[in-house]
């Protein structure tokens, strides 16, 4: 089992950048694909990025592709997003998921706490 642990979220004026964190506990980090969610008040969660177990392969999606960037660090059993040019409408809660096997833009059943990213216009 992997439990994850998010940090890095706050306030950022609109074009400024924030790094989130997750950091996983367990053994198998380095087996899971990660992943990256959002949740603004009143809409579903919404998929934002994912990484495969090796970190060769990533997903975004299409409204944060060339803004975001996903990466992960196996001996330090942590993944990343990078997140520049912000815009009032990135704000929302941020989720840190894992899922075993392949990389998926779906399915992921392990679900961090959530960190807050609230960007100001």
């Amino acid at each position: 089992q992997v439990q994850l642990v998010e940090s890095g979220g706050g306030l950022v004026q609109a074009g400024g950048s924030l790094r989130l964190s997750c950091a996983a506990s367990g053994r198998t980090f380095s087996s899971y694909a990660m992943g990256w969610f959002r949740q603004a008040p009143g809409k579903e969660r919404e998929f934002v990025a994912a990484i495969s177990w090796s970190g060769g392969t990533t997903f975004y999606a299409n409204s944060v592709k060339g803004r975001f960037t996903i990466a992960r660090d196996n001996a330090k059993n942590t993944v990343y997003l990078q997140m520049n040019s912000l815009k009032p409408e990135d704000t929302a809660v941020y989720y840190c998921a894992a899922k075993s096997g392949a990389i998926a833009f779906s399915g992921y059943d392990r679900w961090g706490q959530g960190t807050q990213v609230t960007v100001s216009s």
